[in-house]
């Protein structure tokens, strides 16, 4: 059983030494472990760093690409390696790195396909209140549209095993986190979380500038899967919505022309069409959605199929 921790990094040379030197040596059930680091365009010594510290497997991006690209280019070249769990730590030394043996057992005793550290955000100090009333909301969020229950959706100290990687295809280029979980509750994929207590705050997150802009991506990136998965659910919603704004007014018209005035009130006719057409149109879209959903199912089947051919090589290697 071969265990590939990668670390993504982007500028890191002070805090990934103790990330290193933190992560186990012998984790029981784990024949073998390997490091892999995914330099995301540093431009100070962390690649150096890590190559002293005796680190052999690196992913190097000429210029920063993001977090959720440094991830994919991970996770693909830790199946190359042959791994059979691929841990997922950051480089920045938040997560507690001698946790990554609990992490893995549920997968190792065939219990679950994803692991998720639960950072318990309610507790970090550095947190400030929206911050934890936004983490909450959008972990609730996460977990309707996936029908998980995952507490820390923004999580990203993961344990994934090899056939969850073969499955999971990461779109979004801000962060896969919430991505990912919402992609392995809808193929039916078993998800569990354990309890850790992060290491104090080393610097401000490099993810987003602000946390609107969070926020914004985020929804932007919850959106993106829901009509992935689920199209139906936002264009029946927006279509059933628009139908009652528009029967409304429409309602309103019919009225007066009983009433001996509708000829006075075409506005409300105007308006309760415009309304209609567009509840028309959401429901035309939610059916083309769904065909593509299905097209797209098709596909990623293709696809998991390819992967699991060159998991199964780099594993002989």
């Amino acid at each position: 059983m071969k265990l590939v921790v990668q670390v993504p990094c982007l500028n890191e040379e002070k805090t990934i030494l103790p990330v290193l030197k933190s992560i186990p040596k012998k984790i029981a059930g784990i024949d073998e472990i390997e490091l892999l680091i995914i330099d995301d365009g540093s431009i100070d010594k962390t690649v150096k760093v890590a190559r002293d510290f005796g680190v052999k497997n690196f992913v190097s991006h000429p210029g920063t690409m993001g977090l959720a690209r440094s991830f994919q280019d991970g996770i693909n070249r830790a199946l190359e390696l042959g791994a059979d769990i691929v841990v997922n730590t950051d480089g920045d030394n938040q997560y507690p790195q001698n946790k990554i043996g609990d992490l893995v057992q549920p997968i190792l005793r065939g219990e679950a396909d994803i692991v998720i550290a639960d950072r318990q955000t309610q507790h970090i100090t550095h947190f400030s209140w929206p911050k934890k009333l936004l983490q909450r909301f959008g972990s609730w969020v996460v977990n309707r549209a996936a029908g998980t229950k995952v507490p820390d959706a923004a999580s990203g100290f993961r344990a994934y095993s090899r056939h969850s990687l073969v499955r999971l295809n990461v779109v979004t280029r801000f962060s896969y986190c919430m991505e990912t979980i919402i992609q392995a509750g809808n193929k039916r994929m078993a998800i569990v979380s354990i309890p850790v207590v992060t290491n104090p705050k080393t610097r401000e997150s490099r993810l987003f500038k602000s946390t609107r802009q969070h926020v914004f991506r985020s929804a932007s990136a919850i959106i993106r899967a829901y009509i992935m998965y689920k199209p139906y659910v936002i264009f029946s919603s927006l279509g059933i919505g628009l139908f009652v704004l528009g029967a409304v007014p429409f309602i309103r018209y019919l009225f007066y022309v009983v009433d001996g005035a509708g000829g006075n009130h075409l506005q409300s006719l105007i308006t309760g069409v415009v309304f209609l057409m567009g509840s028309f149109l959401s429901l035309t879209l939610g059916i083309i959605a769904d065909l593509i959903r299905i097209n797209r199912i098709l596909i990623e089947d293709s696809l998991e199929i390819v992967k699991s051919q060159k998991a199964s090589k780099g594993s002989k290697l």
